[in-house]
């Protein structure tokens, strides 16, 4: 028998198209192709009464639904054997990774608001309420709102694994000791307090040499003004509480780094680098990561030229310790680690260096 059939027996005809008619693919140019190789829809069904076939007549690739009677495939989920092999995993898009770094950092801006907010309310006059809110121990407390920048990513990420507990929600962000033995984890933490070392000297490097070339541009007594501008951790840098500087050291090593850390480098650049490529992801995030610090410049009272001192004397320092977290993260295979270590210990060498600078020299 020379003809060619279906399975039911008809006879088979000719396709009318190039494409599915169903999901767009693209037909292959088998002779005897019957099923949509994406959809599993049949072609020569459609061809033939043009109409969809009954389910009988599909091959269920993907799920069937009530509006072309098939959709797109679920999201693979990762798996716990996957969690330390995710270079190649896309994971979530740009626009995520933009959105929920915005989210986190709204949220814990928010909290901070509200707590100020009813420090003023309850308080007697406006001037108990800032003596209260310019207390050293008040701005450490304050500063467990960053946890939210460590919350929100670990919520959000579960949706992304096959079995979303605790222990696998840190794994894809990378806060993780899984696959260190004692002499791998004292590695990571040696790598991690050396490069804060050589944080403190880059970031005291790119600081000079901004203040140099901005006392040549706008001069010395302009810039050296605004250097010497009070700033938010005054009121614990200029106090003799011993008590809150140690609180203020652990704070950064435990809360800040940490959580920044998480969001920036485990969450943020980890999806930018899969959808921008390494040098862009990189770039990106340490661009963001920069803005972020520097929100409070523009909210600050004074003329152009101070705004634009300000804004560069800072933007660069930060960008350049941005920079140095981010190719440690991609170096250390995206594990959180060190990161984490360099960005608290740097913090609080920089306070511990600014408070000796303030109360002993």
């Amino acid at each position: 028998m020379n003809e060619k059939e279906n399975l039911d027996g008809s006879k088979k005809v000719k396709l009318k198209w190039t494409f599915c008619p169903i999901c767009g693919t693209k037909i292959p140019q088998i002779e005897k192709i019957q099923y949509c190789i994406k959809c599993g829809v049949d072609l020569q069904y459609i061809n033939t009464h043009m109409r969809m076939p009954s389910r009988k007549n599909t091959i269920s690739f993907v799920t069937p639904t009530a509006s072309y009677g098939v959709r797109k495939p679920s999201r693979e989920k990762i798996t716990e054997e996957d969690l330390l092999n995710l270079q190649d995993k896309k994971l979530w898009s740009s626009l995520t990774s933009l959105g929920m770094t915005a989210a986190a950092f709204f949220a814990m801006n928010l909290i901070v608001i509200v707590v100020v907010f009813i420090f003023v309310f309850f308080s007697s006059s406006i001037e108990e309420a800032f003596n209260l809110i310019a207390n050293p121990y008040f701005i450490i407390f304050s500063s467990f709102a960053e946890l939210i920048l460590f919350i929100i990513p670990l919520l959000f990420v579960g949706k992304y694994l096959q079995k979303p507990k605790l222990n696998n929600r840190l794994i894809i962000l990378g806060f993780t000791t899984k696959g260190f033995n004692k002499i791998q984890l004292f590695k990571e933490i040696l790598i991690g307090l050396g490069f804060a070392v050589v944080g403190v000297f880059l970031v005291f490097f790119v600081s000079f040499a901004m203040e140099e070339l901005l006392k040549a541009i706008f001069g010395h007594d302009i810039v050296s003004g605004i250097i010497e501008a009070p700033g938010e951790l005054d009121a614990i840098l200029t106090s003799p509480d011993i008590l809150s500087i140690i609180l203020l050291v652990i704070t950064m090593i435990v809360i800040i780094g940490t959580s920044e850390e998480v969001l920036f480098r485990g969450f943020l650049q980890k999806g930018l680098v899969r959808n921008l490529g390494k040098s862009w992801g990189l770039l990106v995030t340490a661009l963001i990561f920069t803005s972020i610090h520097l929100i409070g410049i523009f909210l600050l009272p004074g003329s152009l030229t101070t705004f634009i001192i300000s804004l560069l004397l800072n933007f660069f320092p930060f960008f350049a310790i941005s920079i140095l977290l981010g190719v440690i993260y991609y170096w250390r295979k995206e594990n959180l680690i060190a990161v984490m270590i360099t960005h608290g210990v740097y913090n609080a060498i920089t306070i511990i260096i600014a408070f000796l600078v303030f109360n002993i020299f």
